[in-house]
């Protein structure tokens, strides 16, 4: 696939790249999110059936990408009881995931742990083109606090080289390392010694990978450069007891508490620990194969040549065993077409009769 992608210099939308991979999530409940987050500050105040409804997202479609959104934690809701004894429905929306903690902080008020609301900060205006200096993009009134405003660079930035120093890769919003948007772990620079394992073999740089792409899965398991490489040697154990990449990021990524995560660092390495599976038993060696039959010469016509019986009892190779069997057929074939064909049964009957008169006439003549 050929890809020529333009960035456009003004009215876009920054989606986020865990969105966009979010496996469990279709295509109509990625087009909400990314509607909703588009636009602006006055015209988000709807309720969810009715953006899908201008999308012409409304039946089952609705539905079914409503029920994806509550589950990955894009959507929440909550019924409250108002003045007049009547309810209502207060939806919390977000472009990245949310925990219920988190959301009932959004309800009540708080900044959600590693956000910050936004609710004051001035949205774009309905004029195209906009004028003046871009504002943030909000999405049901959050955004992640280590966003990267102004630049929408088609290509992502490129990994540092060995020189530089860890740190600047490190940034303020959580440390992750971005190399070509996927290239997570990549090595800069010397690996500390790790707990639990050696730090070296090709298990240790893809445990890495493994532990810096789980914030593409859930949020609250953000690691930085520094704590992937000291969780590396946990996390390499399991790939040499047989535990394939994607089985451990469902294993660390599965069953988090309701609560939420305090530290990411000290969670993972907890889990690694305490849910390592056992090592695989070491099975009797296996015996080898046993050794090819040996040559022996062939009997059939012609040069004498050797062949590898295939049976104990073969004396002749494939194309001579063919070539007796395709002679003795034809024989056999010669043979019964030499035979005469037998008389039809009425004249069998005939000379049976005539035999029978003949036995009674000389029967009779004694």
């Amino acid at each position: 696939m050929l890809s020529h992608v333009i960035p456009p210099p003004r009215g876009y939308t920054k989606v986020p790249n865990g969105l966009v991979r979010q496996s469990r999530l279709g295509s109509d409940a990625k087009i909400l999110v990314i509607y909703v987050q588009g636009l602006p500050e006055g015209d988000r105040d709807k309720a969810l059936s009715e953006h899908a409804r201008a999308l012409h997202i409304t039946g089952r479609r609705y539905q079914k990408a409503k029920s994806e959104l509550v589950a990955s934690g894009y959507l929440h809701e909550k019924r409250e009881s108002v003045a007049g004894g009547r309810w209502r429905t207060v939806q919390v929306f977000s472009n990245s995931p949310l925990t219920e903690d988190q959301a009932a902080r959004v309800r009540a008020g708080i900044p959600a742990d590693g956000y910050e609301l936004l609710g004051t900060a001035s949205a774009p205006g309905a004029h195209i083109p906009t004028v003046g200096v871009p504002s943030p993009r909000v999405a049901g009134g959050l955004l992640p606090a280590g966003e990267e405003l102004g630049n929408n660079a088609s290509h992502p930035p490129t990994e540092a080289s060995p020189g530089e120093d860890v740190d600047e890769a490190e940034s303020e919003g959580g440390g992750e390392s971005e190399g070509a948007d996927g290239a997570e772990g990549a090595s800069w620079g010397p690996r500390e010694e790790l707990p639990g394992g050696s730090s070296d073999g090709p298990e240790v740089a893809a445990a890495e990978r493994v532990l810096l792409s789980l914030r593409h899965e859930q949020r609250q398991l953000h690691l930085g450069v520094r704590e992937a490489r000291t969780l590396a040697g946990l996390a390499a154990e399991w790939l040499r007891r047989g535990v394939t990449a994607a089985d451990l990021r469902r294993v660390l990524c599965s069953g988090l508490p309701s609560e939420g995560v305090r530290t990411a660092v000290g969670f993972l390495a907890h889990r690694l620990r305490e849910k390592l599976p056992a090592a695989p038993e070491s099975g009797p060696a296996s015996e080898p194969p046993p050794p090819p039959p040996a040559l022996i010469a062939c009997a059939g016509p012609g040069e004498e040549h050797l062949f590898r019986p295939h049976v104990p009892w073969a004396t002749t190779c494939g194309p001579c065993y063919r070539e007796e069997q395709r002679a003795f057929w034809a024989d056999a074939q010669a043979r019964a077409e030499a035979v005469p064909e037998p008389p039809p049964w009425r004249e069998r009957f005939a000379a049976v009769a005539v035999d029978g008169a003949a036995a009674d006439a000389e029967g009779g003549g004694l």
